[in-house]
């Protein structure tokens, strides 16, 4: 037994060497590098553009925010970071999200303030916008792009390739799909923020899981969790395949002993100035959720922002009985995806699993942004080459879901630009040669797909061109986000529905291979 045990290890350490060995005997390090490159330019390129709040004092926008948080952790002690004093009013874009993020803004702010102090000084940089700031702010994000998000998409792509048969023609295509998603750079590199981080950290999981280097990725998963509290969305998915496949090992306790240790080792590290003191911790726990705010934002493509066209949540319960609806819905709706993955857990499953569980929370979870849409996002971009047309038609309209953010925004242009590259690109995966027998395409589908993208455009035009009746002034962002949720939700049927095949699939293999 233990023999055999050796000799799988050397096995997995030699396959996943000869992938590596692959990229550079096949020349494929070449176009990786060339897609990397391409990315930043990209980038760049979008965040010579306007950002959120820019100009619009007196309290501006997520920039300002971002700006905001690195001036209190570098010049605040630790523990008042999340503490309302005459020194950090929290009315003023206090700091809510967990400690990881708090401990980012430090690092990003102890750069600022070498090169420009007095974009992070104390009282005095509220509103700083000089051209040295911003562009001290914007290399922030692209740094942190480049040495966490990149790594983990190619670790995920090399992972990926072991795993997936005739999928090394189509590398380099995935690899540009996810590094050139028009969502996330917009929303980081032209909005701005600093979702590259949690979500690179979560494809570092992902792709530690897929190589079953469990405790790693459940290193990875509470480091993105603890850098933003929305990888809750992805949570039900890691939890349930993970509890599944330790139920399935010889001593299942140990498995889930081992790997609770390194959530709760991860938990305690980073939280470690707070956990001396329960006042410490409710301060940071109470930022980290704003029921103040109401159960949705703005125009957001979920459930309760669409139905509230009908009817009024907010008007009709209180917050409390919102709050309890909200996480009643959730939870029970991430339910089927959960039960599959406890009994068949498998690798390709885990992905759809990804998918369902952020959709469950985009939908019903309480407090949700348009911007929250890049977590549903994610799991699909990393299914895209098995799902090509899943991943286009959600990349698509939820680029059209944020669009009324981005013109605020001023960013029409780069809009566009990142628009048509993603199309460009996609349609230039490589094809496979067609099988024999193969169906064509229903006229029926295919005129349904084109009215839907035509009536996409129009309403790009209309809202750009037209004014709403001053009677219902935010009449084109409802329509939008009816559309938008629409696909949405026909998206996570189809998921649900292609996980539980999936499910089915694999206990059918199970009973042959007992029989």
């Amino acid at each position: 037994m233990e023999k055999s045990r050796v000799k799988k290890g050397i096995k997995e350490e030699a396959d996943n060497n000869s992938d590596w060995r692959w990229l550079m005997d096949k020349g494929i390090s070449g176009p990786f590098i060339c897609i990397s490159l391409f990315s930043i330019l990209v980038r760049v390129s979008v965040s010579m553009h306007p950002y959120s709040g820019a100009g619009d004092s007196p309290k501006y926008g997520d920039f300002e925010a971002q700006r905001h948080w690195m001036e209190i952790t570098t010049n605040l002690p630790v523990n008042q970071w999340y503490h309302n004093s005459t020194s950090n009013d929290l009315a003023y874009w206090g700091l809510d999200y967990p400690p990881l993020t708090a401990y980012q803004s430090y690092v990003h702010g102890i750069f600022l303030r070498f090169f420009h102090p007095d974009s992070v000084s104390l009282y005095t940089s509220r509103g700083h916008e000089s051209y040295i700031g911003k562009l001290l702010m914007r290399w922030t994000v692209l740094t942190s792009d480049v040495l966490i998000f990149f790594p983990a998409v190619l670790w995920f792509i090399i992972v990926y390739a072991s795993q997936s048969k005739g999928y090394k023609s189509n590398l380099p295509w995935h690899v540009a799909m996810i590094l050139l998603n028009p969502c996330l750079i917009l929303i980081d590199h032209g909005h701005f923020q600093y979702n590259c981080i949690s979500l690179g950290l979560t494809i570092g999981a992902v792709a530690a899981l897929l190589c079953d280097k469990d405790l790693v990725a459940s290193f990875f998963f509470t480091l993105a969790l603890n850098h933003k509290q929305m990888s809750a969305y992805f949570a039900p998915a890691f939890f349930s395949y993970l509890l599944g496949k330790s139920l399935r090992c010889k001593n299942p306790v140990l498995e889930v002993v081992k790997l609770g240790m390194i959530v709760i080792g991860t938990f305690a590290l980073i939280w470690w100035p707070y956990i001396h003191s329960k006042v410490a911790i409710f301060e940071v726990v109470s930022r980290l959720a704003p029921f103040e705010r109401g159960i949705y934002e703005d125009y957001v493509a979920n459930f309760w922002c669409t139905t509230s066209v009908l009817i009024k949540w907010k008007k009709l319960f209180t917050t409390q009985s919102l709050k309890l609806l909200s996480l009643t819905i959730t939870l029970s709706s991430c339910l089927p995806s959960m039960f599959l993955q406890i009994k068949t857990p498998s690798k390709r499953g885990f992905l759809y699993g990804l998918l369902n569980s952020a959709f469950s929370f985009y939908f019903f979870s309480f407090q949700v942004h348009e911007k929250s849409i890049l977590l549903p996002l994610l799991p699909a971009s990393l299914l895209a080459v098995e799902e090509p047309f899943l991943f286009q038609w959600l990349t698509q309209f939820a680029l059209f879901s944020i669009f009324p953010l981005l013109l605020r925004d001023k960013l029409l242009l780069p809009y566009i630009a990142l628009y048509a590259i993603f199309i460009f690109i996609h349609y230039g995966k490589p094809k496979p040669k067609p099988k024999p027998n193969t169906q064509k395409p229903d006229f029926f589908v295919s005129f349904v797909i084109v009215c839907f993208l035509l009536l996409s455009l129009v309403l790009h035009v209309i809202y750009l061109k037209v004014n709403p009746p001053k009677k219902y002034p935010f009449l084109f962002e409802a329509i939008i986000m009816l559309l938008c949720f629409s696909q949405f939700v026909f998206i996570a049927v189809y998921s649900i529905r292609k996980q539980w095949i999936l499910s089915r699939e694999l206990l059918v293999e199970v009973e042959k291979k007992r029989i």
